[in-house]
């Protein structure tokens, strides 16, 4: 068989985002590989009228599937979607929709995704809402991810909704979902309730994300009735409001939301005697009787869990608690509260280690010795790549080796660090264990084991040897594999001071692979992929790897050939790829410090463009611009014919640009208002004989224009620059050719430097920073909890470029880095108000002169 790329990659990486999701989806056999937040959207495509995606959400890797299952079809089988920006008042659009109906189906619901901080923002709106039916009502889909602390680290925390915990309107149920099968489960129960509108918070941290070879089974979506409740839902799915798992004469009980840290701490029970812990499931309706009836009698203290933003904040759930528990029919418990701050859970969070030290710390349990904490009976692999290469699709690929075995159960997670390093940096960490074990349902960011827990590490992006902390979390001779095109005395000149010190430690076995070079010498550099991937498998394999066994691996896998190459070729060439790098003396000096950064998650999509442009602007000199002038035949930038050969396009117009351009003339700039009236609406007239220009009626004449000549000279003595400076810009539409203007010319004629910044120049910027303030505030705006101060600036202050680099002066990228992320002048369109066929070679445009004042009296 014949193959291409498409055979290895995942199901739940290819699928998602293409044209076969719907018919994957809507099969009869209603199990799945896809990560279950995939299967919500499903759901909601399916059962919503209309689905709101605000902007928060579609950073938190929403949005893909209801997009794709929408299409371009006529049909009303998917619910339509709707782009929508996170502001204060929020829900207002949502509240406006839900009064006036949500479908002419009467059974189907108006959807909403958002976050934590984006469903605080619809607070005071939610309050409003009318009380639902059948044919109107609102889900609200929140995945918990919150941006927290300098580095913007994502961290599963719900200390934004504590306001709102205090207050749910009565005409609210809020559901929490932690595990894969939950989410889907839950997010199946939200259109099937018809007496309240519904709040779905669910685990995008994790589970949400994650890929299994475990399947997760999913129904078709059922039609409300008027009578389904949330009482009914539940337990016509098995579950019930609050969960218990520990000791039936458990004396110290933890009731916290259902979440990873809950989960996270149902798999440590087994280690700390006579705790048990009640996991809620249904914020509201709070049942206070089914509460009461799950805490064992044997209770003494109740401990209670709220995610808070500080000590001082409120305890909703403490008080929830409390009040069910005051009942003069039960015995009297100690109710105790304990606030769990966000930098908190971002330190037990992490490890079973972490998680015991804290508990031991809250919780008045005699400890005779510290508590041995066991080890992981799964193994971990760690793979390090950069998102925009190649290779980031070999963790995918080698997770499917284990997706036909019934006897393995396998889950793979990528997080990516897009602040660390220029492009970002993705950990993919795959998890592999014994069906005989049962299912894991701890996030695979917590490691359940001891402290040091991956068994092997695979390093895609051999720049990170220099710069990343990417050893530390490694067992003890545990071996790495390292893709790179250096060899193995310049991986280890490569290697931080950092890194150094922690492989004197572990004594890893290190392999690497030139599996660009290999690639090459089979004549097809795609392959790349598939060498590095056969690595990895002699690497899994260990000492039981073979030639023979390698190639039926990748047989069944890729088929007998891929891209043409005979699949035992490329098992030969990569089996004698493999090299096995000696540790050489590991004496460190001084003067080889180089500081080593450690991977923060803070991005759950990487983008493409996220890396700092390679500035293809340059500066030059006056002989670079004679050059241009003295051979005319090499760097003239030829005239294109327009449509009509009697004109043809003047070469000095604009030459960046690769549209048509013309040159007219204004014979006519007369104001149609009083001077004493506050607005100015005048008449220009546009000579355009023999220019060619042609024109339609309803079309817009896009002016291309100038900035100021004295703000242009005011900013380059600010930033430092000579206008007379010569610089160098491509052509557009033709990397060959350049046009060399001075500085002072770039900026008053090309480069947008008094326009509107989007979001993405202010983490371009970021990267330029000295200052470490600046470098955050950054960072800040440019993220999804920076939207509020980015929308202010952007419309209230209506600051410019050269605004943003004034005020965070310590980011003074080069001038040519600072014309790439800047960019071009856009043209400004009019409407043009005149017909050809009655003026003839004339173009005639009615204006109005637009004035404010922003916060600053500019």
């Amino acid at each position: 068989m014949s193959s291409g790329m498409s055979t290895p990659s995942s199901q739940a990486t290819t699928l998602v985002g293409s044209p076969n999701l719907r018919a994957t989806l809507d099969r009869e056999n209603r199990a799945t590989s896809l990560p279950s937040s995939a299967i919500l959207e499903y759901y909601s495509s399916k059962a919503s009228s209309a689905i709101f995606l605000y902007d928060l959400a579609r950073e938190a890797g929403l949005g893909n599937v209801v997009r794709t299952l929408r299409g371009t079809e006529s049909v009303q089988e998917h619910a339509v979607v709707f782009d929508i920006q996170s502001r204060a008042g929020a829900g207002l659009t949502l509240l406006g929709r839900i009064s006036e109906g949500t479908s002419s189906a009467a059974t189907k619901a108006l959807t909403a995704y958002t976050t934590p901080s984006g469903l605080a923002q619809m607070q005071p709106v939610l309050g409003l809402f009318p009380q639902p039916s059948s044919g109107s009502r609102l889900v609200l889909q929140i995945p918990t991810i919150t941006h927290w602390g300098e580095d913007l680290a994502i961290l599963p925390t719900l200390a934004n909704l504590t306001p709102f915990f205090s207050s749910i309107p009565e005409n609210f149920s809020v559901l929490l979902s932690a595990t894969p099968q939950e989410i889907i489960d839950f997010a199946a129960i939200s259109y099937s309730i018809s007496g309240s509108h519904v709040i779905h918070i669910f685990d995008q941290w994790s589970a949400g994300r994650q890929v299994s070879n475990k399947k997760t089974s999913y129904q078709t979506v059922s039609v409300p009735s008027p009578t389904s409740g949330i009482h009914t839902e539940f337990t016509r799915a098995g579950y019930s409001f609050f969960e218990y798992v520990g000791p039936t004469d458990a004396s110290d009980i933890i009731v916290i939301l259902n979440g990873p840290l809950a989960l996270a701490i149902k798999n440590i029970l087994t280690i700390i005697p006579s705790l048990g812990v009640v996991i809620v499931k249904v914020l509201r309706p709070w049942d206070e009787t089914n509460l009461r009836g799950v805490i064992p009698p044997s209770a003494q203290t109740i401990h209670v869990l709220d995610d808070v933003s500080s000590t001082t904040s409120s305890t909703p759930l403490y008080h929830d608690v409390l009040g069910a528990m005051a009942s003069p029919s039960s015995k009297t418990t100690r109710i105790s509260s304990i606030r769990l701050e966000t930098k908190t859970l971002s330190q037990v969070l992490v490890s079973a280690q972490s998680l015991v030290g804290y508990l031991s710390s809250i919780l008045p349990i005699n400890w005779f010795a510290a508590p041995e904490i066991p080890a992981r009976a799964s193994k971990r692999i760690v793979f390090y790549s950069n998102p925009t290469s190649s290779l980031r699709e070999v963790p995918s690929v080698a997770s499917q080796l284990f997706v036909s075995n019934p006897n393995i159960n396998a889950q793979l997670l990528q997080n990516v660090d897009a602040f660390s390093k220029p492009g970002g940096v993705a950990q993919s960490t795959l998890t592999i264990g014994s069906t005989k074990d049962g299912v894991d349902d701890t996030p695979i960011p917590f490691k359940n084991g001891q402290s040091s827990d991956t068994d092997a590490l695979m390093i895609l992006d051999s720049s990170l040897l220099k710069t990343h902390d990417v050893f530390s979390e490694l067992k003890e001779g545990s071996p790495v594999l390292i893709v790179t095109t250096w060899g193995g005395e310049e991986v280890i000149s490569n290697l931080s001071r950092a890194n150094l010190e922690t492989i004197g430690i572990k004594k890893p076995h290190l392999l690497l692979v030139n599996a660009e070079a290999t690639a090459a010498n089979l004549r097809t550099p795609a392959l790349d992929i598939v060498v590095s991937y056969a690595a990895f498998l002699r690497l899994y394999l260990g000492q039981v790897a073979k030639y023979d066994v390698l190639a039926a691996l990748l047989t069944s896998l890729f088929g007998k050939e891929v891209h043409g190459v005979s699949i035992d070729k490329i098992a030969r060439a990569s089996w004698d790829a493999l090299q096995s790098i000696p540790l050489p003396d590991l004496t460190v000096t001084e003067d080889e410090v180089v500081p080593s950064r450690e991977f923060t998650f803070n991005t759950i999509e990487a983008n493409s463009t996220d890396s700092l442009p390679q500035p293809v602007v340059k500066t030059s000199s006056w002989i670079e611009a004679a050059k241009n002038f003295v051979f005319r035949e090499a760097f003239a930038i030829s005239g294109e014919p327009v449509p009509s050969t009697e004109f043809r396009q003047n070469p000095a117009l604009r030459p960046d640009l690769a549209e048509h351009r013309f040159l007219v003339t204004c014979t006519v700039n007369r104001r149609l208002t009083p001077l004493e009236y506050n607005r100015n609406v005048f008449h220009l007239e546009f000579d355009t004989h023999g220019t060619g220009l042609k024109y339609e009626i309803g079309e817009a004449l896009g002016v291309h224009g100038w900035n100021d000549e004295h703000e242009v000279l005011n900013f380059c003595k600010w930033y430092g620059l000579n206008p007379d400076d010569v610089i160098s810009i491509p052509v557009g539409g033709d990397p060959t050719k350049r046009h060399v203007r001075t500085i002072f010319q770039a900026f008053q004629q090309q480069i947008d430097i008094f326009g509107k910044p989007p979001k993405g120049f202010y983490e371009a910027l970021s990267g330029y920073a000295k200052g470490r303030e600046d470098r955050m505030a950054l960072r800040f705006i440019s993220s999804a909890e920076g939207s509020s101060t980015f929308k202010k600036l952007s419309e209230l202050e209506t600051v410019t470029f050269a605004d943003v680099l004034q005020k965070f002066s310590s980011a003074k990228p080069p001038v040519e880095a600072l014309c790439e992320i800047v960019g071009d002048i856009k043209p400004r369109h009019y409407s043009i108000a005149s017909a050809q066929s009655a003026v003839g070679d004339r173009v005639d445009l009615l204006v109005v002169t637009v004035e404010w004042a922003n916060p600053s009296g500019k």
